[in-house]
């Protein structure tokens, strides 16, 4: 009992020496200027005069425009999320050929003197760290070490070692994809191609060919890799093969097989009778609740792409598609929507506690993976931290919210009574038909701009939830976005409010 107690007055005393170690460190101050255009930085901190007190983040940013060869203030603040700055200085990030100069910095009003040089001019970039920066971040991570002790500690003496913990099922504003994947063998599935009948073309795309074809008497779609795709197929073959990937939000998996002439790499899917939904919005109007069954089943394919199951033994492990486009999402006969086109996809698995070699070298080696207009913000400017797994499924949640805007941009009933305009992809009334990553930082990332809502939505019975969702979904901040999983519980509810409302 004494000794009890001992355990649980060092635990008390050392939680109170790690929470007034943290309480000294002080919030960063960042200078303050920024444009109309640019008021998301506004909340990044408390703001008094030309000094920002930063909440979310020890990163100052600042963006000069150059004018006249000299750069020109348009915008200093606090970083609107945490992000890596190991720069004492603001040290000069030319983007847009030269038109524009970003920095991030970590000391306080760091943000106001520019450190910058013509391009002509300027050195290799180099990074250094300060001994006293190196030594503040150690001991952070050892006070948080020991907090954690302290409360393993407090927690094993009040309930008893080792004892089992009971597991609740991941809530809509709390949704966890932390657990390890055990180092499970995929299924086989290879075919004998030789009774697959090729029929036409359905669609070519940038890794392989759709053809429409019969296998067994039923109608398919055969997607054909050229050799040089292998590893386009194989990671594509791998998703599909993952245990318990069977769902009504992802196209049925039929089996794959390679063609010994030629080395042509054969998948063969369950056909989908409208195409692609890019395809089907082209041809098709809407009306609302044709349109609300599109986006229900959507979030519910990626939602369950994203799940992590364990049943009877095995598991899914969650996958993040990483080229979530209306392109790769399938319409069928009943009017519901498949997720197809794994090849740029990231299985979220790992082993023994570490994440897997094949992760970790896919994530970093294929960054900007993906159609460059669905891009999360975060991807576009490169700043993304791929070795949180969780970044990857946001990326896919900010293009789920395009595909929703593209689908009641085409809905009849949300206009009025008059026809929708034609099918737009995002971006495209504002960009033009063919984006480049410039603009779309520019525009998406620089003056956080979305695809237009119209302004009538706002008198719509539906339309202020549809903005909410939409506006929730493509968040500039990662970390500010819906799950899968709560995007599908909101339009449910949406579904279940009386027709007569609309």
């Amino acid at each position: 009992m004494i000794l009890q107690q001992w355990w649980l007055f060092s635990a008390l005393e050392c939680i109170f020496f790690c929470i007034s170690s943290q309480s000294l460190l002080q919030k960063r101050q960042c200078a303050f200027q920024v444009s109309p255009q640019n008021n998301k930085y506004t909340a990044a901190g408390n703001v008094s005069g030309t000094v920002q007190l930063c909440e979310n983040t020890q990163c100052c940013v600042g963006y000069f425009l150059i004018n006249g060869g000299q750069p020109k203030v348009d915008l200093l603040a606090c970083d609107v999320a945490e992000k890596s700055c190991p720069d004492e200085t603001c040290k000069a990030q030319v983007r847009f050929n030269g038109r524009l100069i970003k920095c991030v910095c970590n000391t306080d009003l760091c943000n106001t003197n520019i450190t910058w040089i013509p391009e002509s001019e300027a050195p290799h970039p180099t990074y250094s760290y300060s001994s006293d920066e190196i030594l503040k971040t150690t001991g952070i991570i050892l006070l948080g070490i020991l907090l954690v002790l302290c409360f393993m500690i407090v927690a094993a003496k009040r309930k008893g070692l080792f004892k089992e913990k009971k597991e609740n099922p991941p809530s809509c504003d709390e949704y966890d994809f932390t657990r390890l994947c055990s180092c499970q063998t995929t299924k086989t599935s290879e075919l004998d191609i030789s009774n697959i009948e090729l029929q036409q073309i359905v669609s070519q795309g940038h890794f392989a060919t759709v053809w429409k074809g019969n296998y067994q008497g039923s109608e398919v779609a055969v997607k054909v890799f050229p050799p040089g795709w292998t590893d386009k197929w194989t990671a594509e073959k791998e998703v599909y093969e993952l245990p318990l990937m069977t769902h009504a939000g992802i196209v049925p998996f039929l089996g794959c097989g390679r063609k010994p002439e030629g080395g042509r790499l054969l998948m063969v899917l369950q056909f989908a009778e409208y195409g692609s939904l890019h395809s089907f919005l082209c041809k098709h109007a809407t009306n609302w609740m044709m349109s609300l069954k599109l986006c229900q089943s959507l979030s519910q394919g990626l939602s369950y792409l994203h799940s992590d199951l364990h049943r009877h033994d095995v598991h899914k492990p969650p996958v993040a598609h990483r080229d979530l486009s209306s392109f790769n999402v399938l319409v069928r006969a009943d009017g519901t929507c498949v997720l197809c086109d794994f090849g740029c996809s990231t299985i979220l698995r790992s082993c023994s506690g570490r994440l897997s070699q094949s992760f970790a070298t896919k994530t970093e080696s294929h960054a900007l993976l993906g159609t460059l207009r669905y891009m999360a913000p975060e991807i576009l400017e490169g700043s993304v931290n791929l070795s949180n797994t969780w970044c990857l499924l946001q990326g896919d949640i900010y293009a789920l919210g395009l595909l929703l805007w593209e689908i009641w941009m085409h809905c009849s009933d949300l206009f009025e009574g008059s026809s929708p305009q034609q099918h737009l992809l995002p971006y495209e009334s504002e960009l033009g038909v063919k984006v480049t990553l410039e603009s779309l930082i520019l525009h998406v990332c620089y003056m956080d701009k979305r695809p237009l809502i119209p302004k009538h939505w706002r008198l719509l019975p539906q339309g202020p939830v549809l903005q909410e969702l939409l506006a929730d979904c493509w968040d500039c901040d990662p970390d500010a976005r819906l799950t899968a999983q709560c995007v599908a519980e909101r339009l449910e509810r949406l579904a279940s409010m009386p027709a007569c409302l609309f």
